[in-house]
């Protein structure tokens, strides 16, 4: 058990290592000067010189990409003497110093994704905190949505299968899959909260915390949740209909669940003990692919329905060409990616013990 854990962790390493890799130089090649776009219009050729060197623009790129790699490891070094304070200059680290040498020291500390180029110098980890809880609550209510109500129709599928029940909830879910997310979030935020708003008491937008009128005091609104969250459950929903039905069906055919019949045990019982557990496994696939997608994915649900979210962050740091709260952003999801994989392998062993044998 060990050795697996260790191995599955390894990976996790390797593949954020890519992503960060390939973040860095891609963000790296592309044209304009980030000193430029953090200085706008008060640009002169002493404060572009000031800038380059005290965010390490100027170095060359292999030495910049150390750097980067330094600022997001949580065991970093950090230079402990004058001389080599000077020639770190990207980013001198606090934290917890566990053992030091002449000039350096390592440092335990927390990731630092260094500083917006649009809003001050503001921190981007500090607004990865206030935006990707808006998006987890988001994430977790579509995809609960979506499992939940998925499961219940596939399983109506299945016992009415090739009747009319199977047959609308077939082309609804092939419709589900079919629209894109972005065009279902304009129709009900259209329908549902303007057409028929006195009906429904839901706004075309709105995010899960509501300034009051004095502009003093926050209050959580949970019915701005329904719309985006009921857009983003629906491809989930559709895929996790069809998902359940096609693997009940199979399910269904095997002689355990003969045996239990024949034991006298009715339908549903069969259904709760042996059937669905079994035809979970590739539904467990596909929520946690959903779930890490919708992370991602929700960029533009949230820009419509204005939900304050990371994804709507990623709309503003795209438009203001903000390229460190764009990497911390791409980087934060990657890592959101597999963390999620490693808990969906261990997840499978659970349900199906065999699965341990192939990882």
């Amino acid at each position: 058990m060990l050795k697996l854990l260790t191995k599955q962790l390894l990976q996790m390493l390797l593949v954020l290592w890519g992503v960060i890799t390939l973040v860095f130089f891609l963000f790296t090649v592309l044209p304009g000067d980030p000193a430029q776009m953090m200085l706008d219009q008060n640009e002169n050729s002493e404060q572009l010189a000031h800038l380059k060197r005290k965010y390490g623009f100027d170095l060359p790129i292999g030495q910049q990409y150390l750097y980067y790699l330094n600022d997001l490891s949580p065991l970093s070094i950090h230079p402990t003497t004058a001389e080599h304070f000077a020639a770190y200059r990207p980013q001198v680290y606090g934290g917890v110093s566990l053992f030091s040498g002449t000039h350096w020291q390592w440092v335990l500390k927390q990731p630092y994704f260094r500083t917006s180029y649009q809003k001050t110098g503001k921190p981007v980890a500090s607004i990865l905190l206030e935006t990707l809880p808006h998006t987890i609550v988001l994430a977790v209510a579509s995809i609960a949505i979506g499992v939940l109500l998925g499961v219940l129709f596939g399983t109506l599928a299945m016992f009415y299968k090739d009747q009319w029940i199977d047959r609308v909830l077939l082309f609804i879910s092939t419709l589900g899959i079919s629209v894109p997310s972005f065009f279902s979030a304009i129709l009900f935020s259209w329908l549902f909260g303007y057409v028929f708003k006195d009906i429904t008491g839901l706004s075309m937008t709105g995010s899960l915390y509501h300034l009051d009128d004095y502009g003093e005091s926050y209050s959580i609104r949970w019915r701005n949740l329904i719309l985006p969250a009921t857009v983003l459950g629906i491809r989930p929903l559709a895929l996790v209909t069809q998902l359940v039905r096609s693997s009940l069906i199979e399910v269904w055919q095997a002689d355990y669940i003969r045996t239990a019949r024949s034991k006298g045990l009715s339908s549903l019982q069969i259904l709760w003990r042996h059937a669905l557990k079994n035809a979970l496994t590739p539904v467990v696939t596909a929520a946690s692919g959903w779930f890490a997608s919708l992370l991602a994915g929700a960029v533009f649900v949230e820009y419509i329905f204005g939900w304050k979210g990371l994804g709507r962050e990623i709309v503003a740091a795209l438009n203001g060409l903000d390229i460190p709260v764009i990497m911390g952003a791409v980087i934060t999801i990657a890592f959101i990616f597999t963390l999620i994989n490693f808990c969906v392998d261990w997840i499978y062993m659970i349900l199906d013990p065999r699965v341990k044998n192939h990882l």
